[in-house]
């Protein structure tokens, strides 16, 4: 199993990495707390991961920073991810959360990893992008290609806000192509705007684009031009589909 090892010098760990998974390199950091009792629990999870995305093409080369974090994570789920460059993202985890270990049952961690993996590839390729539009579509990209491989539902914060309130809520063409914009107010509800609205649209958007353009290969899913994506924004006119395709 990759992550499972021997600890040999107090706080490190000698890594048996899995022959299938040599391209994707856990690194188990303690300074903040230690992980060892979910470690076998998210191992797998990661495995999940790189499986499905195996399917559909060759993983590229990652290196997976792991660490516990109190607090520092979504609340509704205990864990959270971030995407650096092409190569190189990490997984917070708070297990002291309430959320944690129902998170750690029902493929959570699976979803993220795939989630933050694909922004590693867009990173790689087009860019993950600066402007507000350019990260609506990024954001929305992500979650339909968790859907895509799993064939799962919608997380919370991609189902937010409803549909119907996009075309009212949109930002205008100047402030989607600008990247002076309030992150926290669009993604995380910290000014006028509901929390999560624009990973709410991205979702959304994405998957308008996918119902008119039909089924896309892996180049696409990952080098797809942000313009392409928003010009399938809502008519203010027009009742919005829903979230899912």
């Amino acid at each position: 199993m990759m992550g499972l090892g021997w600890r040999t010098v107090p706080g490190f760990y000698l890594e048996e990495q899995d022959p299938h998974m040599d391209n994707w390199r856990p690194h188990w950091l303690e300074a903040s707390g230690d992980l060892a009792p979910w470690r076998m629990a998210i191992t797998s999870e990661i495995e999940r991961a790189h499986g499905a995305l195996s399917r559909v093409m060759t993983p590229p080369r990652l290196d997976i920073l792991l660490q516990r974090r109190e607090g520092e994570t979504i609340p509704e789920v205990g864990m959270v991810g971030f995407a650096f460059h092409g190569a190189l993202f990490s997984m917070v985890f708070d297990p002291d959360n309430p959320n944690f270990e129902t998170s750690l049952g029902d493929g959570a961690v699976t979803r993220q990893v795939l989630h933050e993996v694909h922004h590693c590839l867009r990173m790689g390729g087009p860019g993950y992008g600066r402007t507000l539009g350019e990260c609506m579509v990024s954001e929305g990209l992500a979650g339909q290609f968790v859907r895509h491989l799993l064939g799962t539902p919608p997380e919370p914060w991609e189902q937010a806000v409803p549909p119907e309130t996009f075309a009212a809520l949109w930002p205008d063409a100047d402030l989607l192509g600008s990247t002076r914009f309030d992150h926290g107010a669009w993604f995380l509800g910290a000014g006028a705007y509901p929390r999560w609205l624009v990973y709410s649209m991205g979702y959304w958007l994405v998957g308008r684009w996918l119902e008119a353009i039909g089924a896309v290969d892996i180049e696409t899913w990952i080098t797809v031009s942000a313009d392409a994506v928003l010009a399938h924004r809502p008519d203010e006119s027009a009742e919005t589909s829903p979230l899912t395709p």
